[in-house]
């Protein structure tokens, strides 16, 4: 049992570990219970068969790589032999070959060639494999033990009228928690141009994580939704060449502790031209004349001031930015004053210290299900 918080000295009080949620190494509790859980690691098109690429997600590298039959697969990052890195050999069939002196590994990481050893022990030597699958586009993999639990599924971003797509990986320079602690009351001051007035706010536990309404003044409102443990689903103001509210889930997920990444899937209500060149690159790259950290980041360096964002056709990415990273690397929660206002923000701290202790505690963890049967209506 992980003991409560105890003064270690006159100065310094330790924090309960389930209380921490921005350390996510593997010998960490945060990073023990997102493994527990499916993540993405890669859009599906930008992962070429044949190929194999180098990945970095919650402080641990790996392999991934497209076999000649089109699966996708992760193995470990070294090879067993002299350790050198994986990604930088061949892929054959649906194995791969080191680089350095050619041992060749099957997609369950057993050992099945050494071209150098008279007397091969291929049988003991097996390298560590990851579950994979693609859905909705992007490429997901399981980085927990034992048998993995069914992907989710989110209805929703299957059927639609409109463009699906697939962004990422976007990589920002904070703590993770930064981008899962935003909420419904910013966007009257970080997307002023879109007007509007600071919601009232209601939250609630549902099966797959928690639901929450804004409402205004006016009788304007939605709802949105976070899914556990790091996905959320939202509606957002309408994309340039649209006039509709659009779909989105995203997941955050841990670089390593002060950096972290984020894919996406976009429902678009667009058609004809508008969706085509929404589909031709990443959000549409004919709109945006710079990526939003680019512009946001002149900003927080006090090269330009924050209305100059105001206009950009991808406002809203650079305006998080400001605001997310602003925060710091890893955010100083310690010295943070919570209001009324708060109530997304303390509801899904709350429900992550529950689980969070449960683990700690060698307790049933809740198994979220459901996600995704419904359209957001409303966002942060």
């Amino acid at each position: 049992m992980v003991a409560a918080a105890v003064r270690e000295d006159s100065d310094v009080i330790k924090q309960p570990d389930w209380e921490d949620f921005v350390h996510t190494g593997p010998d960490t509790l945060a990073g023990r219970y997102l493994r527990h859980f499916w993540q993405p690691v890669e859009i599906s098109r930008k992962l070429e068969t044949g190929r194999a690429k180098p990945i970095h997600i919650m402080s641990e590298n790996f392999t991934l790589y497209r076999g000649e039959t089109g699966q996708p697969h992760v193995l470990a990052f070294r090879c067993a032999h002299r350790g050198t890195q994986l990604s930088t050999g061949w892929v054959e069939g649906d194995d791969l070959r080191c680089f350095y002196h050619g041992w060749k590994y099957s997609s369950d990481g057993q050992c099945i060639e050494q071209p150098a050893e008279p007397e091969p022990f291929c049988n003991r030597i097996r390298i560590r494999s990851l579950p994979t699958e693609e859905y909705l586009g992007l490429v997901f993999a399981y980085f927990g033990e034992g048998e993995p639990p069914p992907l989710p599924r989110y209805p929703v971003f299957e059927s639609f009228d409109g463009v699906r797509l697939a962004a990422g990986p976007t990589v920002w320079p904070c703590n993770y928690w930064n981008r899962m602690d935003n909420d419904p009351i910013h966007p009257p001051f970080v997307h002023r141009q879109h007007h509007g007035t600071p919601p009232q706010l209601e939250a609630w536990e549902t099966e797959s994580g928690m639901a929450y309404r804004a409402s205004h003044p006016d009788g304007s409102g939605g709802i949105a939704f976070k899914y556990m443990p790091n996905v959320r689903h939202y509606s957002a103001y309408p994309l340039p060449g649209t006039t509709e509210r659009w779909q989105g889930l995203s997941w955050r997920i841990p670089v390593d502790d002060e950096n972290c990444v984020s894919f996406n899937i976009r429902i678009i209500p667009a058609t004809g031209e508008v969706a085509e060149r929404y589909e031709s690159g990443d959000w549409g790259s004919g709109f945006s004349p710079a990526p939003a950290s680019e512009m946001a980041g002149k900003v927080l360096r006090g090269e330009i001031p924050v209305q100059e964002l105001e206009t950009l056709p991808n406002a809203l990415e650079a305006q998080d930015y400001v605001s997310m990273i602003g925060q710091g690397a890893i955010a100083d929660r310690a010295n943070e004053h919570l209001g009324k206002g708060d109530t997304t923000v303390i509801m899904l701290r709350n429900l992550w210290k529950r689980e969070l202790r449960k683990l700690a505690e060698g307790e049933p963890l809740k198994e979220w299900v459901r996600p995704g049967l419904e359209p957001a209506t409303g966002g942060d």
